[in-house]
């Protein structure tokens, strides 16, 4: 093993931190950041604006976005619906650094991240991250942690940009990326759809079956309770 990717959600912090405490946060100050901040946010519009022309003809329920009130309907829309666009990601993410800088937000981690993350350091092991959430959101949650900043450890940060997390191609980009062979890498997720297309892309694997995680189901996976156990160094 030559380099650690780890998923987020249910792997490195709490499914409930991420239900319970960002989601909520960014859609309740959605409306206030978008009329508040509209003058600086041309990429962002742009990237709604794209993305509605593709729901459109998709046949959703969203709107062309001319203004403020169609972009924040389009935006809570996505949220309700809990679809994982990129133009969502980059306007929570910028919902969540202002929580950051205010210190009214933490990225919560489990006790054990820490102290493997500079377990992990000090063997010569490389350690990305690959999530769903936007990599900016990632920079956040693990420069501004319960733990204080764990940024320090990663080299690597990996988004949908790469890939859908179930689709194996997804991590044979990551592999190459990282400039390693594909068997020289752990992939470590709570979810078994990821682990077999990463399995399939010829990762090594890992399911966490941490507290507060859903029951991963039946699978063939090797398992482990968080980072202090076998598979993990």
């Amino acid at each position: 093993m030559r380099a650690l990717v780890l998923d987020v959600e249910g792997t490195t912090t709490p499914i409930s931190f991420v239900y319970e405490i960002l989601f909520p946060y960014a859609r309740k100050r959605l409306r206030n950041f978008v009329e508040s901040n509209w003058d600086r946010l041309d990429d962002v519009i742009a990237a709604f604006q794209k993305q509605a022309a593709d729901d459109l003809v998709a046949d959703h329920p969203l709107r062309p976005v001319t203004g403020r009130e169609s972009l924040i309907h389009n935006a809570l829309a996505y949220v309700d619906q809990d679809l994982k666009v990129a133009c969502l990601k980059t306007l929570q993410g910028l919902i969540w650094e202002e929580g950051y800088r205010d210190g009214s937000l933490k990225g919560e981690v489990f006790a054990d991240v820490k102290p493997a993350f500079q377990r992990w350091s000090q063997a010569g092991l490389k350690l990305a991250i690959y999530s769903s959430g936007s990599v900016f959101a990632q920079r956040l949650l693990f420069g501004n942690s319960t733990e204080g900043d764990l940024t320090r450890y990663i080299s690597d940060y990996f988004d949908t940009e790469v890939g859908a997390k179930r689709d194996a191609e997804s991590y044979r980009r990551i592999a190459a990326r990282l400039g390693l062979d594909r068997d020289l890498l752990l992939f470590a997720t709570d979810v078994v759809a990821e682990a077999e297309a990463a399995h399939e892309a010829g990762l090594q694997v890992v399911v966490l079956r941490r507290s507060g995680n859903p029951d991963p189901g039946p699978h063939l996976f090797p398992e482990a309770r968080d980072f202090t156990t076998p598979p993990f160094p």
